[in-house]
């Protein structure tokens, strides 16, 4: 029983430290506070929000939308089914949900866990402001095959994962310098569709395996390739 209670205190504190809200400070003065609803419920993190709260960047899968899975109150920030996002306190936020950077908007992660199509919602924006920016699923993120905008919202198809820019500048979906993770995890030939004529660059070698251009991945009419083992993130512009 000593021993139990002696192995059990440290993981108690252990969740417990990771449920406290992370704080840094920011451009233009802001705090930067982490906060998760990892239990899928409400949870409170202690911030003085007088002067107005924004959503920087979403971590989680689970979509974070304000007055609906975020806001603040007289209790402070609070987060609930499964968001978990960096937010902004005071700064001069004025109480929006965008991101810093000028308009460049706000970051949000969609995810087809599953495989099916699944929606994240409008988030309140035109769909032509609705941009991948970042893909982190091995499957392939193309807009109108694996996600899109429709009246439902923004969705995502069969194992597509990235991050979508909402409220930014209208795009295809292959932005300036987008990342793209590509895989070849059965060690077999596996294609991913980029846009034509689009110039791709290896951006980060993430396998064991070598990845070299012309041996390991290229580009042919059926798009990128990676071969052999090799998993990469690669810069599509």
């Amino acid at each position: 029983m000593k021993l139990c209670s002696r192995l059990l205190f440290p993981a108690a504190l252990f969740l417990f430290i990771l449920s406290l809200p992370h704080t840094s400070f920011g451009q233009r003065g802001g705090q930067t506070i982490t906060c998760s609803s990892n239990d899928g419920r409400r949870n409170y993190c202690a911030a003085d929000t007088s002067r107005g709260v924004r959503l920087s960047r979403q971590i989680s899968g689970s979509a974070c939308i304000q007055g609906q899975t975020w806001g603040w109150d007289h209790r402070g920030l609070w987060v609930d089914r499964g968001c978990r996002a960096e937010f902004v306190v005071g700064g001069g936020g004025g109480g929006g949900n965008w991101g810093p950077g000028g308009g460049q908007g706000q970051v949000v992660t969609c995810s087809s866990n599953d495989g099916r199509r699944n929606w994240c919602d409008s988030f309140g924006a035109r769909p032509d402001s609705i941009n991948l920016s970042r893909q982190i699923s091995g499957s392939a993120c193309i807009r109108g095959q694996t996600w899109g905008v429709d009246q439902r919202g923004l969705w995502v198809d069969r194992g597509c994962r990235a991050e979508f820019t909402i409220g930014g500048r209208p795009g295809n979906g292959y932005g300036p310098g987008q990342i793209v993770t590509c895989s070849s995890n059965d060690g077999k030939r596996n294609w991913f569709g980029i846009p034509p004529r689009s110039d791709v660059r290896l951006s980060r070698q993430i396998s064991g395996s070598a990845c070299i251009e012309g041996q390991t991945w290229g580009r042919d009419n059926r798009g990128l390739w990676v071969d052999r083992g090799c998993r990469a993130e690669f810069m599509v512009r």
